[in-house]
């Protein structure tokens, strides 16, 4: 595709929307985090406390562990971003949110729970920090070229490895939540057609298998 048309798809993908709109959008993301954040700490905090349909329980939802993954995470990431109005306004939003989220997570852990899990903190750190730079790719795979096509299945295959664990002779979702995970995430990336959309699917589980040979840590 020449340069010229491929950077016109790009600019007639943009939805220009109001300054107060925006702010409003940032701080609703912002709030969003705030409340992922605190909730899944006190899920963490009191699971002792919490009904069987939050724990793994006789295969209840296991929701303490599954808000601890990635790939809840990732996926909420994921809306924002392709959801957003600009790439730019992908990286902020996305950036505010586990800015939000991190935050009200380890200050509820530090004062609220007594205790500061420094190793495990410094890893959500870094990955709030290159969040914006990886919305602001993400952003792109709502678009109609073959580069947003290959972004998306890229895109698609490291969130199939987050939610499914396998190996020569098993194969199985980590749990209900993450099989879910992975059909909106199918369904937020699908394509304008089913043919295309089947061919997205097909082909990132396709590259989640080459993948898993190269990097087999799954950020379960």
């Amino acid at each position: 595709m020449p340069v010229n048309k491929f950077l016109n798809n790009i600019r007639s993908a943009e939805n220009p929307i109001s300054v107060d709109r925006k702010m409003i959008n940032t701080i609703a993301v912002l709030f969003l985090g705030i409340a992922l954040g605190t909730f899944s700490k006190y899920l963490d905090f009191r699971q002792g406390e919490l009904p069987g349909v939050l724990m793994a329980i006789d295969g209840a939802l296991d929701v303490h562990n599954f808000l601890g993954r990635f790939a809840i995470w990732v996926l909420i990431a994921m809306c924002i971003s392709v959801y957003s109005n600009s790439a730019i306004r992908a990286g902020v939003n996305v950036f505010v949110f586990f800015v939000g989220m991190v935050a009200s997570y380890y200050l509820y852990s530090n004062y609220i729970a007594g205790f500061f899990p420094k190793s495990y903190a410094m890893i959500w750190f870094g990955f709030t920090v290159v969040s914006p730079f990886l919305a602001f790719v993400c952003w792109y795979a709502k678009g109609k070229s073959k580069p947003a096509f290959i972004l998306s299945i890229f895109i698609l295959a490291v969130l199939f490895n987050m939610t499914f664990i396998y190996g020569c002779w098993y194969f199985e979702a980590r749990s209900a939540l993450e099989l879910a995970v992975f059909l909106i995430g199918f369904l937020v990336l699908r394509r304008g057609t089913l043919r295309h959309s089947v061919l997205m699917g097909i082909i990132s589980i396709a590259l989640a298998f080459l993948l898993d040979m190269v990097i087999p840590f799954h950020f379960g």
